[in-house]
């Protein structure tokens, strides 16, 4: 397979590299004899966009196919998207094994047990160098290279080792464990040597921080772990030459976009229609997850089942849209959650049914930005209820979608979100019976009281959106420098400068 050489090429100029496993493009094959590349929304597109275009930027991806897979050439644009290249069995080990059979269930508290496999750690460790050599191959001198997630957390020290005139950030999108489960990984030092090569490491949560701080005591002894709380960063650890900052820095959304969105006719119009469509009367649960494991569908379902059985909730009165995106189908793990969850459904509507009315609307599906925002609009009660979640964005796209102030959001104590979005009605939803009370609180919920909690969780949402998250980020990076440029929708940063 071709791989760039390590170093600089005549193509070295990017001032800023984002590395993520995904380019921000997918390849549309609804006409399967014109696929389309499309831009994949997602705030952290919509947060890094800005700074690409000026700084000469790049982004340094999976293409989504496997190589020998014909598709068609990437389009020009002003952000460089460079291909790094896959085969079926890196997929297989890399990604679907060692990514999300090994460090997923880890890091999400070992909800289901994580696999051991050595096969899947060696094509870990072959695709991060190539990850790392394209990433070296793009950057301009002295350039600034932010590696992002679980799957890609060998690239900072080894693009340290190509490249040591770059500044390089890592962000950690999903909870990091405490020692004690991470420990269990039999690859534990490589990954923290792996983290150390980045000049700053960011996490969602500052328990998240403090977790990996003390990993860092205990695997390396030798090292000055100092704690050092100032605004986002809360320590610091010193390595012989230099010195690698860890902080925390909750992601979010483009909450502006997302109103924007909400506010436009085609959205306002789609919103009536899903009422209409699910009952003019009827209270609308909605839950929008990926089909996975650490989501809690299973227990929501069950709180749900649990509401209709005690009577505090009828098919007459109330209905449950849950739409499940389809994720990572080839893991025995996720195809056996989506038997389980299609069964219960299939249990509730047929006991508390009847024709014409069912209580639970299932949708195994994609759904677009705009169908999205039109749901997030009809919901009387939105349910993010995850075991365990590294933020979970979708309460707060929830949120910004909502500027009539309607809607309640019930959100899991487990997610992240719950430390940020407090105004929230929070839940354990390990605890049937708090659950489906907490559930009946939402769907009786007095409106005026309903709106208060609902202005609370604006504010926070659009005073603290991806902008915000980005740019505090980078000028933690650069030291409070000034350097990193103004996006769209961006705050200017101070406080959290180190």
């Amino acid at each position: 397979m071709d791989t760039p050489r390590p170093g600089r090429t005549a193509a070295s100029d990017a001032d800023f590299v984002v590395v993520a496993n995904r380019l921000p493009l997918h390849l549309d094959t609804t006409d399967l004899d014109a696929p389309r590349w499309r831009r994949s929304p997602g705030g952290l597109v919509s947060a890094l966009e800005p700074i690409l275009r000026t700084r000469r930027g790049a982004w340094a991806g999976w293409a989504g196919t496997v190589t020998g897979g014909a598709h068609p050439a990437l389009p020009d644009q002003d952000t460089r998207m460079h291909p790094v290249p896959l085969t079926e069995d890196e997929y297989r080990d890399y990604y679907e094994g060692f990514s999300n059979a090994t460090l997923w269930p880890l890091f999400h508290d070992a909800v289901v047990p994580p696999d051991f496999d050595q096969s899947w750690w060696h094509s870990y460790l072959g695709v991060n160098q190539r990850f790392a050599q394209h990433a070296a191959a793009l950057a301009g001198p002295g350039a600034t290279v932010w590696v992002q997630d679980y799957q890609l957390m060998l690239v900072p020290a080894m693009l340290r080792a190509l490249r040591p005139d770059v500044r390089i950030g890592f962000f950690l999108h999903i909870p990091f464990p405490p020692p004690e489960l991470f420990l269990q990984l039999p690859w534990r030092s490589q990954i923290v040597d792996g983290l150390l090569g980045a000049d700053l490491i960011g996490f969602q949560l500052p328990g998240g921080a403090e977790n990996f701080l003390q990993l860092v005591r205990r695997l390396r002894r030798g090292e000055d772990v100092s704690r050092a709380p100032h605004a986002s960063v809360l320590g610091r650890v010193l390595l012989r030459d230099r010195e690698v900052r860890v902080g925390a820095f909750p992601i979010s959304v483009d909450a502006a976009g997302l109103e924007d969105l909400a506010r436009s006719e085609p959205v306002r119009e789609r919103t009536r229609q899903i009422r209409r469509q699910l009952g003019e009367r009827r209270r609308i649960m909605l839950g929008v997850d990926r089909l996975d494991y650490t989501k809690g569908i299973d227990q929501r379902l069950r709180a749900f089942e649990g509401l209709l059985a005690a009577g505090r909730a009828t098919a007459q009165d109330t209905v449950l849209v849950q739409i499940a995106t389809p994720s990572r189908e080839r893991i025995g793990h996720y195809r056996r959650q989506r038997a389980r969850i299609e069964a219960r459904v299939g249990q509730i509507n047929g006991a508390f049914g009847q024709v014409g009315q069912v209580p639970v609307h299932y949708l195994h599906t994609t759904v677009d930005r705009s169908e999205l925002a039109a749901l997030y609009g009809a919901a009387d009660v939105m349910l993010v209820t995850p075991l365990r979640d590294g933020m979970n964005l979708v309460a707060k796209e929830f949120v910004a979608a909502r500027p009539d102030l309607g809607g309640s959001l019930v959100l899991s104590e487990f997610a992240g979100a719950a430390q940020e979005l407090t105004r929230a009605l929070l839940v354990n939803p390990h605890h049937p019976v708090e659950f489906q009370d907490v559930m009946a609180a939402a769907l009786g919920q007095d409106e005026t009281e309903g709106r208060r909690r609902m202005r609370d969780l604006r504010h926070h949402v659009r005073e603290r959106d991806v902008h915000h998250w980005a740019h505090s980020f980078l000028a933690v990076l650069h030291g409070g420098s000034g350097s990193v440029p103004s996006g769209p929708g961006a705050t200017p940063q101070t406080a959290d400068v180190a």
